[in-house]
C-alpha cells in the first residue's frame, strides 16, 4: 500500500487516482499483476496493468460495458459517459451493438442522465465509475473489485482486457479568457470549428466550451494522428483568442 500516512493536508498530494505515475512505477518495481489508485474518498479509481500501463476510466468502462452487454444486463445497451470521454470508448461498444451516451463534464450529470433514463452503468474518463444500481456515486473499490472479477473468470491480464479499446489521441488546451461570449456569437471560431469537423469526419471530434467553474476556455480535439489534431486546437484556440480580444 502507497500513500497511506494522511496528515489532514496531503490528500490527493502527488499520489492516487490523480498521480498514478506513483502507482504504476511500483507495478513495475514488484511485478505485479494490477495496480489501483484511488482518489481521497474513493470515489474514483484509475488501474494500471501488468507491464504498468494506465488504464483510465474510459478502458475501464469499456471492460465492465462490454461485459454487461453480453450478459443482457445493460439497459438500453447504454453507457452513459460525458463530453471527454475518447471516441475508443464509443467505438467499442458499439462494435458489441452498444452505445454512449455523453451527458455534460461531472459525474453528477452522469447520474442524472441515468436516473432520467433509465441507465445503470456510466462514469468519466477521470475515474468516477456509477453502478447506479449498487451505488448513487462513483465507486472506486466496486469498479476495481469488478474488473479483479472479470480478469479471474476469464483469466486474462488486464492488458488483454484493456485492449478491448482503441484510445484515439485527444489533444486537451485550457487558457484564460476575460470573458464568456457565447460560441454562437463568435463567427470565426464557429467557422473553423466546422472546418476542422469536416475534416476529421467520423474519425474524430472537435469540442470546445468554456470551464463551469474557471475563468478558462477548453479545447479538446480527437483524431487519428496526434501532430494533426494538435495543430487544429492550437489554430482554434488562436481564432479564439483573437475573437475575445475584439
Amino acid at each position: 500500500m502507497l500513500s497511506a500516512e494522511p496528515d489532514g493536508r496531503n490528500i490527493n498530494d502527488g499520489c492516487g487516482a490523480l498521480h498514478p505515475e506513483k502507482v504504476a512505477a511500483e507495478v513495475r518495481r514488484t511485478h505485479a499483476a494490477i495496480g489501483v489508485a484511488l482518489d481521497g474518498d474513493a470515489d474514483r479509481v484509475i488501474l494500471t496493468d501488468e507491464r504498468g500501463e494506465i488504464v483510465d476510466g474510459d478502458q475501464i468502462m469499456a471492460i465492465l460495458g462490454t461485459r454487461l452487454l453480453a450478459r443482457g444486463a445493460l439497459p438500453g445497451n447504454t453507457v452513459v459517459a460525458t463530453a471527454m470521454s475518447n471516441l475508443g470508448l464509443e467505438r467499442a461498444l458499439a462494435a458489441r451493438d452498444g452505445k454512449l451516451l455523453r451527458a455534460s463534464v461531472g459525474d453528477r450529470y452522469v447520474v442524472e442522465a441515468m436516473r432520467e433514463q433509465g441507465f445503470v452503468f456510466g462514469g468519466e474518463q477521470s475515474g468516477h465509475i456509477i453502478f447506479l444500481e449498487e451505488s448513487t456515486t462513483g465507486d472506486g473499490l466496486l469498479a476495481a473489485l469488478q474488473v479483479l472479477s472479470v480478469m479471474v473468470q476469464e483469466e486474462r491480464p488486464l492488458s488483454e482486457l484493456a485492449a478491448i479499446m482503441t484510445r484515439y489521441p485527444q489533444v486537451l488546451i485550457n487558457f484564460k479568457v476575460a470573458r464568456k461570449t457565447p460560441l454562437g456569437e463568435l463567427s470565426d471560431v464557429e467557422t473553423i470549428i466546422r472546418r476542422v469537423e469536416k475534416a476529421l469526419g467520423q474519425d474524430g471530434r472537435v469540442l470546445v466550451r468554456y470551464s463551469g467553474t474557471e475563468t478558462k476556455a477548453r479545447v479538446m480535439i480527437e483524431g487519428t494522428d496526434e501532430d494533426t489534431i494538435r495543430g487544429y486546437a492550437e489554430e482554434i484556440v488562436a481564432t479564439m483568442q483573437k475573437a475575445l480580444a475584439q
